[in-house]
């Protein structure tokens, strides 16, 4: 290969752009969208993500790691003081904030304090990412992206790029990747070729069950659900061909009246949990599970310290 040619190829880019929004903003679908695959649980409920996960984006010319970070909102527990830290921690370490916004709700007062925030970062470029926006008409959408390029002037500062997108529907997804490689400095890549998170198998496990638990409880237990695994080890008398992996995990409520809600009539709840998580799970891990669930009692774990630290926050 003569110098001429080596010196025309685009270098290659590898760095970290980090999701920030109010909670159920999208910013969980979106990445696993990104990934292709799914590494940070999702639901309708708001402050879903506690952990920060990494999702790895490959391509031939740049390797792009999603950090998806918990919703900023206004904290009314230590719980949400320290996810709120993580928040901040996060965006002072990234190359690139994409600052997730619906586009099925105006403006409100949560996305204004998250921008006053971001307007306060100078270096790190931000792009303004509408989101669900399968769930807008042109007109809708037109309106939002307006706002949210008023909302920066107001400010004083600039987006990047302001970009809609629906996770949903695929739409505009590649598209945003391709708008964030090239804001990220050149680099060899960070993670081998595969890998798709750097997330222990143990905490994605946990929090696959954790995610099937909120699904049937919207109401009754908002936030009140923490799992830990306790251990996964491969069945020992089972024939190479046919493996199976123990998996026992525990899933932590703060009061005793809870555990009838998470357990349900003749325990059909819990039974649905672990047979949803199931299939997630052996997805993940690619080997058949049993998976053994248990419920306890961690009195009041988001307001004390020494609870908090035992469930991994």
């Amino acid at each position: 290969m003569s110098a001429r040619t080596q010196s025309s190829e685009a270098p290659h880019r590898a760095g970290f752009a980090c999701f920030v929004g109010r909670p159920n903003a999208g910013k969980s679908t979106l990445t696993n969208a990104l990934v292709g695959q799914k590494v940070a649980i999702t639901s309708s409920r708001p402050q879903t993500t506690r952990h920060t996960v990494r999702g790895i984006v490959h391509r031939p010319e740049a390797q792009l790691i999603l950090v998806d970070t918990p919703g900023l909102h206004k904290p009314r527990t230590l719980l949400g003081e320290r996810l709120n830290d993580v928040v901040r921690t996060t965006w002072a370490e990234v190359d690139v904030i994409g600052f997730c916004l619906p586009a099925d709700q105006k403006l409100g007062p949560g996305d204004k304090f998250i921008a006053k925030e971001l307007a306060g970062i100078k270096k790190t470029p931000k792009v303004a990412i509408v989101t669900k926006t399968d769930l807008v008409d042109s007109k809708q959408l037109a309106e939002q992206l307006i706002a949210i390029d008023q909302l920066s002037k107001e400010l004083g500062f600039e987006w990047q790029e302001i970009v809609p997108v629906s996770a949903v529907a695929g739409s505009q997804v590649s598209l945003l990747a391709d708008l964030l490689i090239p804001l990220l400095p050149e680099s060899p890549p960070l993670y081998p070729e595969g890998d798709l998170t750097d997330e222990p198998e143990m905490v994605m496990v946990a929090e696959l069950i954790r995610e099937a638990a909120l699904e049937g409880v919207r109401d009754e237990l908002p936030h009140s659900i923490a799992v830990v695994v306790e251990e996964m080890l491969p069945r020992e008398d089972r024939p190479a061909d046919k493996p199976l992996l123990d998996i026992h995990a525990n899933v932590y409520i703060e009061r005793p009246s809870q555990k009838g809600i998470i357990i349900g009539p003749k325990g059909k709840r819990l039974k649905d949990v672990g047979t949803k998580s199931r299939k997630h799970i052996e997805a993940l891990l690619g080997t058949p599970v049993f998976l053994d669930l248990h419920v306890k009692v961690a009195k009041d774990w988001q307001r004390d310290p020494k609870q908090l630290r035992k469930l991994g926050f």
